[in-house]
């Protein structure tokens, strides 16, 4: 089914250490005997080993630089250097094990993309494209690197989208346990939350050592929370989590489209407490309630006013020759083509529905409660504005949470920052 106006379930090698720079030829040496003595300059060389790539000494510290430059502009605490610098270090391995895997399915932005993208970023912050390169500038930002960070952001994002994303099924019975939680807390749906969190994650299949040693530097950050550590600073020092080094910070968000985990662990504190450690598959989060608010009385009314719903659906019958399996792995092909953008949703309705609508590209039209079977408006009625994306979004969390994990786990990484980053 398609619903207007919502958002629904369719919809290593030989390394060697780079740029020796040599002084002099061998005729200069011989008439400068002082020239002979000189020494090879260290340009660049290696910090990390990431599978089959390598992350050098000046991209991270460029990485280091643009990050305090965003901690410093936000009047976030910028904690310990050394700190920093493994954190930032982390996110690099992590981030390039995302692209090497990204470049392996051929997943690739284009330059038109990119400009595209970097358009739509100038407009959202009111300024010509020219103006936001000169602001970029003024603050000692390469434009041109600038550019490789959102082509970067872009691809790992379409990376989740195929690898995460798309694969994510929901079942009846979480649709049934998601109504009725929410049922049961109205209130939800008047409030937003703001949660900020430090994740110490657990490698997959870890030893009983390696969960005690990721609890106790887990609650190292909790007692420095305790002595009055800044939450922001704590968490880059600390967390595992790719929202690390933007302080933790989660943003205001309905409880729906939190993990309900974490949902749990915050209800009963005031604005600014931290809650006591909560364990997940993903390892241990230090969870921070930032504050709550009420929605806006437009926003309120717009998530509460469904008089009518327009739908349009496609419809693959179950008989003799078509057995339901066959049936639902059709769909679920159909659903991935929308997912992915490759098709419009009446293009596939007119080639692969089975009812009168087909020619109408699944179209319904505009329909009232009752109009439809009972188990049809249920299912209908389940893709409300909001609601079972953010059911995806609380199962999507953790499911990202526990892929970078697993890739995290399976790279090989060869660390060489002790000997040449200090």
């Amino acid at each position: 089914m398609q619903k207007i106006n919502s958002i629904v379930p369719i919809k290593t090698c030989f390394i060697a250490t780079l740029a020796i720079a040599l002084s002099g030829s061998p005729s200069v040496q011989a008439q400068d005997k002082s020239a002979s003595s000189r020494q090879p300059e260290l340009v660049d060389t290696i910090v990390a080993v990431v599978n089959t790539d390598v992350i050098t000494l000046k991209e991270l510290n460029e990485r280091i630089k643009s990050i305090e430059q965003r901690m410093s502009r936000q009047k976030m605490q910028l904690p310990p250097r050394e700190l920093l610098r493994k954190q930032v270090i982390e996110r690099m391995i992590l981030n390039r094990a995302q692209i090497q895997q990204a470049r392996e399915f051929g997943i690739r932005v284009d330059d038109l993309a990119l400009d595209r993208a970097i358009a739509r970023i100038a407009e959202q912050n009111g300024i010509p494209v020219q103006n936001l390169r000169d602001q970029l500038e003024r603050d000692g930002v390469s434009f041109a690197r600038f550019r490789e960070e959102v082509r970067e952001e872009i691809t790992l994002q379409r990376l989740r989208e195929r690898e995460v994303d798309n694969k994510l099924q929901i079942t009846e019975s979480e649709i049934d346990s998601f109504l009725a939680s929410s049922a049961t807390t109205s209130t939800d749906a008047q409030q937003e939350i703001n949660i900020a969190q430090i994740l110490v994650r657990i490698p997959e299949n870890a030893s009983a050592q390696q969960i005690a040693d990721r609890k106790k530097r887990a609650e190292q950050a909790i007692e420095q929370l305790k002595s009055g550590g800044d939450f922001a600073k704590v968490a880059v020092s600390f967390s595992d989590a790719g929202d690390a080094l933007s302080g933790g910070d989660l943003g205001w968000r309905s409880p729906s489209r939190l993990p309900q985990l974490f949902v749990e662990a915050t209800e009963k504190l005031a604005e600014g407490e931290v809650a006591p450690l909560v364990r997940s598959a993903n390892g241990f989060h230090i969870l921070k309630l930032v504050g709550r608010r009420a929605l806006g009385a437009a926003k309120l009314a717009a998530s509460n006013t469904v008089q009518q719903t327009r739908v349009r659906h496609i419809l693959i019958k179950v008989n003799q020759i078509v057995s339901a399996p066959e049936a639902r792995r059709k769909l679920l092909e159909l659903k991935a083509r929308l997912d992915n953008d490759a098709a419009k949703f009446e293009d596939l309705a007119r080639l692969y529905s089975n009812d009168g609508s087909a020619s109408k590209g699944g179209e319904l039209g505009w329909i009232y409660p009752g109009d439809t079977v009972p188990d049809f408006e249920r299912a209908m009625n389940a893709l409300k504005p909001g609601e079972v994306s953010a059911l995806r979004e609380q199962k999507l969390e953790e499911a990202y949470e526990d892929w970078l994990r697993q890739l995290r786990d399976r790279a090989y990484v060869e660390y060489r920052l002790d000997d040449t980053a200090r």
